[in-house]
């Protein structure tokens, strides 16, 4: 009986670790960065991307994998470093590996360091795409960076998502087996007989 009673409180431990919100928060430890959707336009120089398909998907944020081809499409650029604002900077979006222009921003200077590319008919197919920005400077040499996506994959959850809903079934199973005198009996009994 003792020991049921310290596995159950060293379980509930567990769950209480693993839903901290420390320990899922966004980026990672100090001095990491877990961020995939960033693109580094110079070294230590960052512009977040964001993607968003409004009208399938309201309340969702898509980056390296969006839902759906043919499905209205905005791609959201912060400049995390203030610099840019001065800078004249350009967007293209690509269908790869051919290569094929989808979308084209001309260079412009974005005073507000947010950037947003709408495509009303999103990409024109499920495959291998590809953002192109390019750091246009007064002076010096261009700059080009690119970051992949793909698109039309259907929306699946993630392994963050598939864990949270196996840890919720497995708090469910084991709120069951000590509370509900029946299942418990039905679980002793099965780990009797294999333990034979």
């Amino acid at each position: 009986m003792k020991s049921t009673h310290t596995l159950r409180k060293g379980f509930l431990i567990l769950i209480g670790l693993l839903l901290s919100t420390a320990l899922w928060a966004h980026g990672g430890a100090k001095g990491t960065d877990t961020d995939q959707c960033k693109f580094e336009l110079e070294k230590d120089h960052w512009i977040h991307y964001t993607a968003y398909q409004p009208n399938a998907f309201p309340a969702e944020e898509f980056c390296a994998n969006i839902p759906r081809d043919k499905e209205a499409l905005i791609l959201v650029f912060d400049y995390q470093d203030q610099k840019y604002k001065d800078n004249t900077v350009e967007f293209e979006v690509t269908k790869e590996p051919e290569g094929t222009r989808v979308f084209f921003l001309e260079g412009a200077k974005h005073k507000k360091g947010t950037v947003e590319l709408k495509l009303p008919n999103g990409v024109p197919e499920p495959g291998n795409y590809l953002i192109h920005i390019t750091l246009i400077p007064d002076q010096g040499e261009r700059k080009d960076v690119h970051m992949g996506f793909k698109a039309g994959t259907g929306k699946g959850a993630s392994n963050s998502q598939l864990f949270i809903y196996l840890l919720v079934g497995l708090t469910g199973l084991f709120v069951l087996y000590s509370y509900y005198t029946p299942f418990r009996s039905l679980v002793d009994k099965i780990i009797g007989k294999v333990k034979e």
